[in-house]
């Protein structure tokens, strides 16, 4: 039975496909390809494909993987209908209590957030407000004289 699949060329971490017909019972690399019809480079989206060759390999029996089921798809061409269709699977997400989205925020984290800003450091330059115990005419008074020259 023939296959109409992908096979992987390019160098690490940088894939290309070639679009190939073969064996089913040979993998994609041993290099016994009955035809090869075109070319897919994931990085930059580019497709060549000989749609004449896929719609004649497709009439005379050749099963398209899943992968390129979707591609042909992409591409409008007709798929007979023995063809299985693709259901892409849902994924699920293992144990979604364990999440921290979907954790309530904890009490500490909450108070962290609404406590008031902290207190400078005691070796800063930074001036303190005006003392708790001094009187506020006292305090008038020093910034009346500071203001005179």
């Amino acid at each position: 039975m023939l296959v109409i699949r992908m096979q992987r060329t390019g160098r690490k971490g940088h894939a290309m496909f070639r679009m190939v017909v073969q064996d089913s019972r040979r993998t994609p690399l041993s290099g016994k390809v009955v035809a090869y019809l075109g070319s897919y480079d994931p990085h930059s989206k580019t497709l060549n494909l000989d749609k004449e060759k896929v719609g004649f390999y497709l009439s005379h029996g050749a099963q398209p993987s899943p992968r390129m089921v979707l591609i042909l798809k992409r591409e409008q061409i007709k798929l007979p209908e023995w063809v299985n269709d693709i259901q892409l699977k849902k994924r699920e997400v293992k144990n979604p209590d364990k999440r921290r989205s979907t954790q309530p925020a904890s009490a500490a984290i909450q108070a962290a957030v609404t406590e008031a800003p902290a207190e400078t450091p005691k070796g800063s330059n930074a001036q303190s407000p005006e003392p708790a115990n001094a009187p506020a005419s006292a305090v008038e008074a020093e910034t009346v004289t500071t203001d005179q020259p």
